[in-house]
C-alpha cells in the first residue's frame, strides 16, 4: 500500500502580505515541483505551517493542491493532531477532498504512552481508507514511536503503511527496518540523512530541501534506488551547507526566505514564527549559490 517512492516535498504554504494564503504562489510552487520531478507533495505539514492555519484554511489548501496536481503525483495531507478526535475529523475531510494519503504526527504536548500511540493511530486509521504515514519527530513532539510500537500499529492497521523518521536515531531505524522486513515504507525526515536511510532500504524522503532544490533531491533518491550510491552521496555531501542553513532557525522560517530569494513570493511565516534574521539570510544565500539553486 505504498503512497510513493522517492522525494516527497514538505511544501510551504505561501502567504500574502496581509497573512492570507497566497494561492497564486502555491500554484506556481506546485507546478515547479512537478516540472522538476518531485515524486509526491505533502500539503500542510510542519513546513506548511499547519499549527497556525485554521481548519477551513487547512482544508482549502489541501483541496487546492489536489485540484492543481490533478493526479500527476500523490498528494499527502498533513492531518495529525494531539487531539485524536480532531485528527479523525481532518483525516476524513482530507479523504473527501481527494488526498492520496495522510501524514499523521505523533501527539505533542500532552504526548502519549506507547500503548496510547497504538490506540491513537488505530482510532484514526479505522476511519479512513487512505494509506497513513506515521510522523516520528521527537524533537518537536516530545514523543518517540519505538520500533516495536510501529510494528504493532501497522499489524493492527493495514493502511498504516509507512513512517517518516525524523528521530535521527539510526540504531532504532535499523531495528525497525529489520522488524518490518520490507512491509513498512521508511522515509527520511532529515535531509542530511537521506542516503544513509535509503541504504537501509528506505523508500525515500519527505523533504524541506526539495522546496528549493527539487530536481537534485529527486536525483539523490533515484540514484540510491538505482544502486549508484557514489552519485547519491555526491549530492548529499554537496547539500550539507545548504541543509544546515535551512535549519539555522526553526523550519519553515529559512525555507520561506530561500523561496523568496528564488522569486516565488511565499511571504513570511505566521506568528509565532518570524522572518529570518538578515545575517542568517546571508549565510543561506551563499549556501544556495554554492549548491547551484540560486544565481
Amino acid at each position: 500500500m505504498s503512497v510513493f517512492r522517492g522525494s516527497g516535498v514538505a511544501l510551504v504554504t505561501p502567504m500574502k502580505e496581509n497573512g492570507e494564503v497566497n494561492y497564486d504562489s502555491l500554484e506556481a510552487l506546485l507546478e515547479d515541483q512537478i516540472r522538476n520531478h518531485t515524486d509526491a507533495v505533502i500539503s500542510v505539514g510542519t513546513s506548511g505551517e499547519a499549527p497556525t492555519l485554521e481548519d477551513d484554511e487547512h482544508l482549502k489548501v489541501i483541496k487546492f493542491t489536489v485540484d492543481v496536481v490533478r493526479g500527476r503525483i500523490p498528494v499527502i495531507a498533513g492531518t495529525g493532531s494531539n487531539n485524536t478526535a480532531h485528527a479523525i475529523m481532518m483525516s476524513e475531510e482530507a479523504e473527501k477532498l481527494g488526498a492520496d494519503g495522510l501524514l499523521l504526527v505523533t501527539p505533542y504536548y500532552n504526548k502519549a504512552t506507547q500503548d496510547g500511540l497504538v490506540e491513537h493511530y488505530t482510532a484514526i486509521a479505522s476511519r479512513t481508507k487512505l494509506p497513513c504515514i506515521v510522523y516520528n519527530v521527537p524533537s518537536r513532539t516530545g514523543t518517540t514511536v519505538q520500533p516495536e510500537t510501529m510494528i504493532k500499529i501497522a499489524k493492527k492497521n493495514p493502511n498504516v503503511c509507512a513512517i517518516k523518521e525524523a528521530s535521527g536515531n539510526f540504531s532504532a531505524i535499523a531495528h525497525l527496518a529489520d522488524l518490518a522486513d520490507g512491509k513498512i515504507d521508511i522515509y527520511s525526515g532529515n535531509d542530511d540523512q537521506v542516503v544513509p536511510l535509503c541504504s537501509l532500504g528506505g523508500a525515500g524522503v519527505i523533504s524541506v530541501l526539495a522546496n528549493v532544490a527539487p530536481q537534485a533531491t529527486h536525483d539523490m533518491v533515484q540514484y540510491c534506488f538505482d544502486g549508484e550510491y557514489e552519485k547519491a552521496a555526491k549530492i548529499q555531501l554537496a547539500a550539507c551547507d545548504l541543509i544546515t542553513a535551512l535549519f539555522m532557525e526553526v523550519n519553515p522560517i529559512p525555507v520561506k526566505a530561500a523561496l523568496n530569494m528564488q522569486g516565488f513570493n511565499v511571504g513570511k511565516p505566521r506568528l509565532p514564527l518570524t522572518e529570518m534574521r538578515p545575517e542568517h539570510q546571508e549565510v543561506l544565500r551563499k549556501a544556495m549559490i554554492k549548491f547551484g539553486c540560486l544565481q
